[in-house]
């Protein structure tokens, strides 16, 4: 018996094989836990299994492309094209093994457990990593392993790299990022998660469209911290600890960063806004002189529109206090910033200063992580994306827009000019706000849609 067919299971869908190997790689509780602070670290047997899993699931792409570790938890697999200098402009397609946390509490069905349920349009894995990020991780295996079926080989190399942290530090990413800038690769392409197809999510369109991130917003933590003398909870002082830290945050909260329509969002706003419905349409196409008017109107439309029009500040974690009748002698806030593309790390750092206002709460800066470039929506990389998009869904919309989180492909932005944030799947209002909470999910026929979509972008590379 081959290699091939020792490790294939017996089902002999191809569908149906694709969405059992995604329920097997999605019970593997590969969890990332930060390296420093209080709580577990990062238990790299999960990762372990991941790895030797994928190795027993794809056999025939572990047969034909090569591998190597990269990082703690990282790997790169290399498809060689046929084409004269193939390896110097390869198309890198990007995902991440690893998950937020998850407990059972608040679940419909185990985040680990990798249900399924439902028929038709509305049969569903449910699982923590469906979407974020083992879907699209599976989805690309899936493509690659189908075209190397049917006897495929691409014009110019295929680089597959999957971090194994994105969603702490992103240090595997940024180790492959290096290790193929020693080498002398500049990718004509890169593909990692970020926008998705959408609908209901701008005023005025009711047709789906697919949202491409051009550039992503920079990321940093801060920790806010305030010291003071302790003492017995039962004589407090007029203004301890913890009350300065809780003024320090409705300060900031009082005081969000200003609200603009950058290029890539204007763009955004004249394409679909094209297909709205009128008035919107008229005023929509004409961004640039309704802007002031554009900007009041989006910021009502709810926390994922205004998210895209500044820089953001979210208030994460809370701490102080070792005992219920002592007063803490310190008190703690760790604040996730997110910086819109026309800002920077130390701007965003001096308006979170400037609204708290306040010397005695010390201000420390936590792995900043500037705005990436933007990347162009013209040109044969984003024709060629667009395209395999619209072979999956004919005539569908498709938009340029800004990622408001951070993926690892911004550590590709060094050694590409063309680097695209975009999980070829349809999605819900509600699916994406499982995004990191409870009941994380996805659709079989959207899973399904996304591997026809790698598939069409890799026979044009």
């Amino acid at each position: 018996m081959s290699a091939a067919s020792a490790g294939e299971s017996s089902i002999e869908n191809p569908d149906e094989r694709a969405i059992e190997r995604l329920r097997a790689l999605v019970r593997i509780p590969t969890v990332s836990r930060p390296t420093s602070g209080p709580g577990p670290r990062t238990d790299p047997e999960p990762f372990a299994r991941f790895a030797a899993e994928l190795e027993r699931l794809y056999p025939r792409v572990h047969d034909q492309l090569e591998r190597e570790h990269v990082g703690t938890h990282g790997l790169l697999y290399r498809w060689a094209g046929r084409g004269s200098g193939a390896a110097s402009r390869p198309t890198v397609l990007m995902a991440h093994a690893d998950v937020v946390p998850a407990t059972d509490e608040g679940w419909r069905h185990p985040p680990f457990a990798a249900e399924r349920t439902g028929s038709g349009d509305d049969e569903t894995v449910w699982g923590r990593g469906t979407i974020d990020d083992k879907g699209a991780l599976v989805a690309v295996l899936e493509a690659v392993d189908r075209l190397l079926a049917a006897g495929f080989t691409p014009e110019h190399d295929v680089l597959l790299s999957f971090g194994g942290d994105e969603e702490v530090a992103g240090d595997d990413a940024r180790a492959a990022a290096a290790l193929l800038a020693e080498r002398g690769v500049r990718p004509a392409l890169v593909v990692d998660e970020g926008g998705a197809i959408v609908r209901d999510a701008f005023p005025g369109v009711a047709e789906p469209f697919a949202l491409i991130g051009l550039t992503e917003k920079g990321i940093t933590t801060l920790r806010l911290r305030v010291e003071q003398q302790g003492g017995h909870a039962s004589s407090p002082p007029p203004f301890a600890a913890t009350e300065r830290l809780a003024r320090a945050i409705l300060r900031l909260n009082a005081a969000p960063s200003r609200a603009r329509l950058d290029p890539t969002i204007r763009r955004m706003i004249r394409t679909l806004g094209a297909r709205a419905r009128q008035p919107l349409r008229f005023v929509f196409t004409r961004v640039d002189a309704f802007a002031p008017l554009l900007v009041r109107l989006l910021l009502r439309r709810g926390a994922e529109t205004t998210a895209l029009l500044r820089t953001t500040r979210a208030v994460t974690e809370l701490r102080a206090g070792h005992a219920a009748n002592a007063l803490p002698e310190s008190a703690e806030a760790t604040v996730n910033v997110r910086i819109a593309p026309w800002s920077s790390v130390a701007e965003a750092v001096d308006e979170v200063r400037r609204a708290i206002d306040d010397d005695l709460v010390h201000l420390e800066v936590l792995q900043p992580s500037e705005p990436s470039p933007v990347s162009p929506a013209e040109g044969e990389a984003w024709d060629d994306l667009v395209a395999a998009i619209r072979e999956t869904h004919p005539g569908l919309l498709v938009s340029p827009y800004v990622m408001m989180q951070a993926s690892d492909s911004r550590f590709f932005t060094g050694i590409s000019d063309h680097v695209y944030r975009f999980a070829p799947f349809r999605l819900s209002a509600d699916e994406r706000a499982c995004l990191h909470a409870k009941n994380e999910r996805i659709r079989v026929r959207a899973f399904l849609e996304g591997v026809q979509t790698f598939e069409a972008l890799l026979r044009r590379r």
